[in-house]
Parts: C-alpha cells; sequence; structure tokens
C-alpha cells in the first residue's frame, strides 16, 4: 500500500506552519496527515485511534504537538533517513493533577506552543493553565498559572472563582514573548507576565468568550463572542483599566450564531481584513456552515455545504514586515478543503492540487486506464481547463518542502463514475490525485432540476451576502442517473457510460461546444415475452430536438434497456464500432456507427425464481409464506445497510447472503398468476444477471477461420458466445453487424462468472482493440490453437478452442474456502531489465486477498493480504490497473492504492529542509526556505 488519495474521512482538526508553509489535518480515527508543495505528503496514525482534537506545529521547528481527546499529547518530528523525511511520533504524555483531583482539572482545552520553542503552555477546564518542557514533556510544577493566583492579581469586586473557569484561548504577545493573553470562557480576559508572575492587565467581556487574536504590532487583540459579537481592546502601556475601543455584531441585531474564530489582518491601503467564523442570525440562516470576509466596503459570507472544522489565513510572516497583507484563506470543511484567494478581486477559490473531494457526489464506479496517449491527453486537459475558468490562477499557496520521487514513466487515467450521472477523469499518474476534466450526463435527460439554474446568483441588496463555495454536493436530482459502468478507449476516444436506469450512452471527444441531437435506439432484452411486468423504476425521459453540450466528451447515441434495469456489465470494441451492455435479464450488442440494434438476448429461466418473485400462491402454506417473508426481509436489510456502508461498484458486491438465497430458491413455488420482475439490486444474485461481457477475434466455429465473437457469462455459471460478421471498412456503412450464437457453456458448478478470456497461440491474452494498430503490442498469433479461460467465483478453468473441451482447472473455493471477487490481466515488469515482463491473472477474493495467478499454467505465484475480509465496499471498489497496481476505497472520500509489482511503484517522496531561523524574534524568513529548497 503506496498513498491514500483524496479526501480524509472525518476530519477534526486543522493546523499550520507559516514557517515550513505546511498545513497538519487531524482525523477522528487518529490519523495525522502532513501537505505542502504538491507531492509532498506524510502520514502518521496515534495507536490510539483516539480522534485528534488539535494540531500545533512548534515555532521554527520541524516539530508539531497534537492534543487527543483522550487528553493525551503526542511530539511528532519530521526526520530525514535514506535521503527522504520521515514523519516519526516522539514522545507522548498524559497530564496527571494531584491525587483526588477531579478530571477537569487537568482537562486541556487550549495548547500554547511558545515561540522559545522549548515551552508548552496548556490550560484547563479548571481554569489553571501548567507548563511543560520539550520534547521531555516535563511539567514545571513551580511555573503553574492557577486561577487562584490570577484571581488575587485581578483586583475586580464583579470577579469570583467561576470567572477563571476553563481557559478558551492562550495566545503570545505577538512583540513580547514574557507575555500571553489568557481568555476564560466567561469573558474574563488577562495579559499575564510571564517573567514577573502576575497580571498587567485584566479585560472584563460581557458575553461568553470563544476565541482571541492580537494584532500585529501588540496594540490592541480581538476577541469574540458567543453571541455573534467581537470586541477590539487596546493595550496600553500603563496599568489603567483597559476599555473596549468597540463592540461590533457584524449580523445583528437580531440573535446571532457565536463566533468562533477571528483574524484581524492588517493591510497597506489601511484597510483591515476581518474574517470571521459564524455570526449569522440564528433565526433564519442558523444551519449555515459560514466564514465571512469584509475588507472596506467588500463583505463575502462564504457559504459552506459541509460543517466548517477549522480555517487559516496565509499572510506576510516576514519579521520585516510592517503589515500582514493576507493573500489566501484556507478552510478545512467536513467533506472538502477550499483555499480562496484574497488578493484577486472577487476572491475566487483555488482548484486544489490535491485532497480532492472524490466523494462530492457518492462514488459508484470506477475505471482505470494505463499509458493514455499524449494526443487524448491533451485535449482532455484543454476540455478540463475550459470547465475551470472561475477559478484563481493563484499558485498553490501551501508549498513547503520538496518533491523528490522521479516523475512518472507514463499518464494514467483514474475515471470515477457517480451518483449524480457525473463522470470525473483523474490524473492518476502520480501521488497527486488531480481532476482534469469532468463530464456529466443529466444534459441528456429531463430532470426536476434546470442545469441552468444558478444557486450562487444574489441581489444587490441581499443580506447577508452569502456565496456557496466549495464542490461537495451530497444529493442526486435522481438516482436513475447514477453511473454503473464506464469503458474508454483511449486509441479513439470513444467512451461509453451506463447507469442505473437502464441508459447506455456513447461519446465522443470534441475540443468545441456544439448542440445536436441525440440518436435513441430501445433494447427490449425480455424479447416481448408475454406474461412478464417490470414492478421497478421507470426510464429516464430524454430531452426532445438538439441538446448543447460543452467542449469534452459529447453522447451521439443512447441505448435503453428495457426493462430499465440497473447495467451490470459493460464492453466496447471501438474497431469494430460496436457495444455491447448487459443487465439482469439479458445482454445486447449495439452498432454505433450504423446507430443500429443487431440482437438481444434474454438471460432469465423459468426456474430464476428470485427474478420472476410473483404474488403469494393460495395454495402456499401460512408458514412458508411468513418463513420466505422474513428471509426477504433479512435480506433487504443486509443490502440496505451495505449500500450504507460504502459506495463501491453495486453490481460487484455479490455473494454476502448467498445461503438465505439458496434456500429461499428451494422453497419458493412459481405462482400460476401472471409473473413479475422485481427492481433488485446485484446483490439478490439471480441467475440470468450477466456479469461479464468480452469482445475476441477468436476461433470459435472451426480451426481454420477466425471471426470477431462476443462473450457473455452470467451468474449461473453459463457462458454465451456469438459469432459476429463485421463488414469490411468500405462496406461497413451498408452491410448491417450480422450475430448468430455459436456455444453456450454451463457450468457444472453454477458459479457466477465474473470474467473470460481468450489467449492466442503463444499463450497470450489477446490485445486490446486498436492496440496493434497503435503498434503497442504484437499482433496476435493466429497459427497456433487458442484457449478459454472462463474465471467463475469458484474456479478457473481453460477450454480449448474451437472445440470447447476442458483442459486445464484450478478450485479456488475448494482450496481456500474463498470467491473471486475481481480478476484481471495484469502485466509484471521486471526491475532489472526492461527485456523481461510476464503476463498474470491479478485476483481480489472475498477475504481482501490478492492472489497472483500464472497464465496459462494456473499455479498460485504468490498471496497477498490487502483489504480486510469485512471491509465489504472496500472490496467491492477495487480497481487493478493493467501493470499491477490497484485502488480501492477506504472510506467514501479516499482510495488507497497498492502495487503488486516492483517496477511500477507511485509513493511519496520528499524532504522538508530547515529553513534558516531569524533569532531576534523567531520568525521564518522567507529567502531562507528558498535557499534551502535549492539547495536540497
Amino acid at each position: 500500500q503506496t498513498v491514500e488519495h483524496g479526501f480524509p474521512h472525518q476530519p477534526s482538526a486543522l493546523g499550520y506552519s507559516p514557517f515550513l508553509h505546511l498545513m497538519a489535518i487531524g482525523t477522528r480515527s487518529g490519523a495525522i496527515k502532513l501537505y505542502g508543495a504538491p507531492g509532498v505528503e506524510f502520514m502518521g496514525l496515534h495507536e490510539e485511534n483516539n480522534t485528534v482534537m488539535q494540531i500545533h506545529f512548534i515555532p521554527d521547528q520541524c516539530q508539531l504537538v497534537t492534543l487527543l481527546d483522550d487528553n493525551s499529547l503526542h511530539l511528532w518530528s519530521l526526520k530525514q533517513n535514506g535521503g527522504a523525511s520521515e514523519l516519526r511520533e516522539e514522545h507522548r504524555f498524559t497530564l496527571k493533577g494531584p491525587p483526588g483531583s477531579p478530571p477537569s482539572a487537568t482537562q486541556i482545552t487550549a495548547v500554547l506552543p511558545h515561540s522559545s520553542r522549548e515551552l508548552l503552555y496548556l490550560g484547563t477546564e479548571s481554569g489553571s493553565i501548567f507548563v511543560v518542557e520539550l520534547p521531555s514533556f516535563r511539567v514545571l510544577e513551580d511555573r503553574t498559572i492557577t486561577s487562584e493566583s490570577v484571581l488575587q492579581r485581578v483586583s475586580e469586586d464583579n470577579c469570583n472563582r467561576r470567572s477563571c473557569e476553563l481557559v478558551e484561548a492562550l495566545r503570545e504577545h505577538p512583540k513580547n514573548p514574557d507575555q500571553i493573553l489568557i481568555g476564560y470562557s466567561r469573558g474574563l480576559i488577562v495579559l499575564w507576565d510571564l517573567q514577573n508572575n502576575k497580571a498587567t492587565h485584566h479585560f472584563l467581556g460581557s458575553q461568553q468568550l470563544e476565541n482571541l487574536y492580537w494584532q500585529r504590532d501588540g496594540s490592541k487583540f480581538i476577541s469574540c463572542h458567543y453571541d455573534g459579537s467581537y470586541t477590539q481592546w487596546p493595550v496600553s502601556s500603563d496599568n489603567r483599566q483597559p476599555e473596549p475601543l468597540e463592540n461590533t455584531v457584524p449580523y445583528g441585531p437580531f440573535p446571532c450564531k457565536a463566533i468562533s474564530k477571528i483574524y484581524w489582518q492588517t493591510t497597506k491601503n489601511g484597510l483591515p481584513y476581518i474574517i470571521f467564523q459564524g455570526g449569522m442570525p440564528r433565526a433564519s440562516y442558523g444551519d449555515r456552515h459560514s466564514i465571512s470576509v469584509i475588507h472596506g466596503s467588500q463583505q463575502t459570507a462564504f457559504d459552506f455545504t459541509s460543517r466548517v472544522i477549522d480555517f487559516f489565513i496565509i499572510f506576510s510572516s516576514e519579521p520585516t514586515a510592517e503589515f500582514d497583507d493576507p493573500s489566501a484563506m484556507v478552510v478545512l470543511a467536513e467533506e472538502e478543503l477550499v483555499v480562496i484567494d484574497l488578493k484577486t478581486a472577487g476572491w475566487p477559490a483555488v482548484h486544489p492540487p490535491y485532497l480532492a473531494s472524490l466523494h462530492c457526489s457518492a462514488i459508484t464506479c470506477s475505471h482505470h486506464v494505463s499509458n493514455i496517449p499524449l494526443k487524448l491527453w491533451e485535449r482532455i486537459i484543454s476540455a478540463g481547463s475550459k470547465q475551470n475558468i472561475h477559478y484563481s490562477s493563484m499558485p498553490w499557496p501551501i508549498d513547503g518542502g520538496t518533491n523528490i520521487a522521479p516523475d512518472p514513466p507514463q499518464r494514467d487515467l483514474l475515471l470515477t463514475g457517480h451518483e449524480d450521472g457525473t463522470v470525473r477523469f483523474w490524473d492518476a499518474s502520480g501521488v497527486c490525485l488531480h481532476l482534469l476534466y469532468k463530464l456529466s450526463t443529466v444534459r441528456v435527460f429531463l430532470t426536476d432540476a434546470d442545469p441552468n439554474d444558478n444557486m450562487n446568483t444574489l441581489g444587490e441588496d441581499e443580506w447577508p451576502p452569502l456565496r456557496k463555495v466549495g464542490t461537495f454536493d451530497p444529493y442526486s436530482d435522481d438516482p436513475r442517473l447514477g453511473i454503473q459502468k464506464i469503458y474508454l478507449c483511449k486509441y479513439s476516444g470513444y467512451l461509453a457510460v451506463a447507469g442505473t436506469a437502464g441508459q447506455v450512452l456513447v461519446m465522443e471527444l470534441n475540443d468545441e461546444d456544439a448542440e445536436h441531437v441525440v440518436d435513441h435506439a430501445e433494447a427490449d432484452l425480455l424479447q416481448d415475452q408475454e406474461g412478464y411486468r417490470w414492478k421497478g423504476h421507470e426510464k429516464l425521459k430524454t430531452r426532445d430536438g438538439p441538446v448543447r453540450f460543452e467542449a469534452g466528451f459529447q453522447p451521439f447515441v443512447l441505448v435503453q434497456c428495457q426493462p430499465p434495469a440497473v447495467v451490470t456489465s459493460l464492453a466496447l470494441h471501438s474497431e469494430w464500432k460496436l457495444v455491447a451492455f448487459g443487465t439482469s435479464h439479458g445482454f445486447g450488442l449495439f452498432d454505433h456507427q450504423q446507430k443500429r440494434l443487431v440482437f438481444v438476448k434474454c438471460t432469465l429461466h423459468p426456474s430464476d425464481q428470485l427474478a420472476l418473485e410473483g404474488p403469494l400462491s393460495r395454495v402456499k402454506s401460512l408458514k412458508k409464506s411468513l418463513r420466505q417473508s422474513f428471509r426477504r426481509i433479512r435480506r433487504s436489510r443486509v443490502s440496505s445497510r451495505k449500500r450504507r456502508g460504502g459506495s463501491g461498484n453495486a453490481s460487484e458486491v455479490q455473494e454476502a447472503n448467498a445461503k438465505f438465497d439458496q434456500d429461499t430458491l428451494q422453497e419458493m413455488e412459481l405462482a400460476p398468476v401472471q409473473r413479475k420482475i422485481e427492481a433488485r439490486s446485484a446483490e439478490d444474485s439471480f441467475t440470468g444477471f450477466v456479469r461479464t461481457l468480452y469482445f475476441a477475434d477468436t476461433f470459435l466455429r472451426d480451426s481454420s477461420r477466425h471471426c470477431p465473437s462476443l462473450w457473455a457469462g452470467t451468474n449461473g455459471g453459463t457462458v454465451y458466445a456469438f459469432c459476429l460478421r463485421v463488414p469490411p471498412a468500405e462496406r461497413r456503412m451498408d452491410e448491417p453487424v450480422r450475430a448468430e450464437q455459436a456455444k453456450e457453456i454451463q457450468l457444472m458448478h453454477r458459479a457466477p462468472v465474473v470474467g473470460i478470456l481468450v489467449l492466442d497461440g503463444r499463450s497470450t491474452p489477446l490485445p486490446e482493440p486498436l492496440e496493434v494498430a497503435h503498434d503497442l503490442s504484437k499482433s496476435p498469433d493466429m497459427q497456433g490453437s487458442h484457449q478459454l479461460l472462463v474465471v467463475s467465483e469458484e474456479q478457473f478453468k481453460v477450454f480449448t478452442l474451437p472445440k470447447v473441451s476442458s483442459k486445464l482447472k484450478l478450485k479456488l473455493t475448494a482450496l481456500e474456502g474463498c470467491r473471486v471477487r475481481k480478476v484481471t490481466v495484469a502485466n509484471f515488469g521486471s526491475c532489472k531489465t526492461d527485456d523481461y515482463s510476464e503476463n498474470d491473472l491479478a485476483v481480489l477474493t472475498n477475504l481482501g486477498d490478492i492472489q497472483i495467478i500464472s497464465l496459462p499454467f494456473l499455479k498460485l505465484q504468490i498471496r497477498y493480504p490487502c483489504i480486510r475480509k469485512e471491509d465489504v465496499s472496500g472490496i467491492a471498489s477495487c480497481v487493478f490497473t493493467k501493470y499491477g497496481q490497484g485502488f480501492y476505497l477506504i472510506s467514501p472520500s479516499e482510495f488507497e492504492r497498492f502495487s503488486l509489482s516492483t517496477k511500477w511503484l507511485v509513493e511519496p517522496r520528499c524532504i522538508v529542509d530547515m529553513p534558516e531561523v531569524t533569532s531576534n524574534n523567531h520568525v521564518h524568513n522567507k529567502s531562507g526556505m528558498e535557499n534551502a529548497a535549492r539547495k536540497s
């Protein structure tokens, strides 16, 4: 396992080092991830798996401290090892109070790493502030600031013991490291002199305190409060009781939500940037997650679609700089990272090079394409750049560290299908999974939402001035739009996508916007058989007349399966211009050049009770009826739990409830009334369900002539083979493609067929369509005899062609007790020499193991444990690459990348150097960092 792509699941804390230019994110499962310049990534995991509550970088050090929800502190360091940096946990520590003291006495609520780099100030629930030495975590008991000592020095009648309970914030004076500002929850704020151990000033706020922020010159600080107000306080050199300069309720006068964090940033033009989280009117906007930016007359409340965890501002940290001059705002929301450019007019968002919100709509399937030709790559990037014109052009502001990993050897694409009918194209060549282009299939169909609706349009007098930002949008206009299968031909630029309601779209790449009519064809997979009635969802309604498409992949034909069940398998042959599709009722073949249906084949059997489930027959006993009803309820609960548990590819999730299915099959009786077909998910395992489709040019009728063929495998262990007659190029538009069934193989064990493969005379898998034409593969050997490999969930079986006689088999379930979930041919190259490579089968089982099996002799080479067997959605979402790598979802928003190949390894390799430190005030020197980066 090499790298995690995407957005961390359930983030809980955010930290930033202006010294290192690194950002840290902590999660609820105890993970900590550091990010810098693209390609600079580090990951650590706390053994406790507790929630990370706070992250603080130690000033001017390659170190950070994390606070977990079990009240433990952990010190992490970036250390160089073997020419690259590593993140290591150095120490852990739990603050202990005196014997008999309550847990609140040491419950840490605020952490301040001091600029001396040697001390950590820890504010607690009891109001005491403990001082801890770094890196040893030794408590300096004589320097503890107790609430009693603070009260003694605050000579105010209206201060009582409760005023000093719960330390909400600790802030070091920006110009004087011997003074810290202590903010207590009930509104009391104290400026504490560390040298003389006394309070020099105290400030009495009338509202519950949320946070504090020093202005750059130390003459004023800002407090923000629970009632949605913020207050400026002057800090005078004498000991006069300070009065607040100004108290502001930005979204008053009605009751407002708390302002939980605030920045006051100075600029050259004199107008400050005031940036704060929350503060919205409770009644009307209490459910909004907002951060407001005010600069002079400009004011925008950025509205996020998920809860804001934390945010920080990137501003000038030069010690000589007089002003803050903020450049960017970085916001960690629960489901995405959003960066706002504060330098450019209109404050546009910055396109992130990593931490992509993969699950902005739930992922329903994925498809990997290796070694993309440069021309296609450039055309996809060009289409994507036209979609990104509203993003800022500023360089990525979090740019710490240096990426020293070698450049990716080839261009790889990962395509993800989503619930809202979109397909996203990701650059999966290197460590950063970067969005290149987004394709939407919605325009072809009539849905409730108009694609031209703009959620962000605001009237001039709109108040508060909300502006929606971010891409996370988990709500789909119509679940039938969901993408279930994707197939891209990298040589021709043809793309086929298939969806939840039986829709199959064939597209081609166009560099310009275009308006055209999408041709429609219908494929009746039941072939007008009588007595069937579809009880599931209706097909999607299509738009009449020409449809406007933006540059990129544009649909030119839609094939609608009837009944409109989920498309469970898809194959595209761009040389023959054919697309094959399968559902739980059968499969069909469509000629997308002539836009004509070639044939359909119904795979339902009369005994297929799960697909033909009818109403209860009167002859059945009540006992049997009840038993069946409970079984169905139980099965549907398992299914719905799995659907909630992950967003893997539904058509691949199988056999989780196989025993119930078998029992039900045996006990169900066919009612003598009209039979019905239920809309069912793939978990129901009925036998006509088409699991795999495969095109091959091979010997099907006799050993002297080879011809194009289509192979289909079903859940009931049946393999169908059709001979195809594809006219030569000069008569391709004049003569129809013809198909005739040549073979039907029934596996004795009747296990679902998950893969079909033809090996040529050299026992090499047949090349992809157009691969030979582009000189990227040898021509297949048509002299020797071909072999057919059929992979079922339980065994691998090799047959001779064209006779289809059994030659060799490997019984996996009988030997290992596991079932095949995914299988692909992977090419393993030698890491020592470029001259040697071999093709093997990469197999994922229901136990989460990956097995490498040799071709053509079916010998087990090696087995790796990869995914936890309980992680059903992870196993279902796994996708292999052509060169022995793979991806699977470890959460709805993250792919884990793994490699089975020693040659193809994509993992972070980066270095973080210690920049030069300015001795007088410990503020990071930018030019020093640049020099260090250049040296490395």
